[in-house]
């Protein structure tokens, strides 16, 4: 499990499509008087362990802000 307070922007050289996965959402965690939103992926339907989670990642307050605005800008939202 990652928990993650900021982004950076990084350059990727190259990328390949990936299957589809499930996501998941968990949105009410705190620990330590600190709010956080976990994302988890539960991998494709091919995997060995099939409904097992695989990666999760959990925000904290600002790195989800900062990823909304990373999408906005991505996607050409309006905020």
């Amino acid at each position: 499990m990652a928990v993650i307070r900021k982004f950076e922007r990084l350059d990727q050289d190259r990328e390949r499509p990936q299957p589809g996965a499930i996501g998941g959402c968990i949105v009410e965690l705190e620990f330590d008087g600190e709010r956080f939103l976990q994302l988890n992926s539960y991998g494709s339907a091919d995997r060995v362990h099939v409904g097992a989670r695989s990666q999760n990642l959990r925000l904290s307050e600002a790195a989800f802000e900062q990823l909304v605005e990373i999408g906005r800008k991505h996607f050409g939202a309006k905020s």
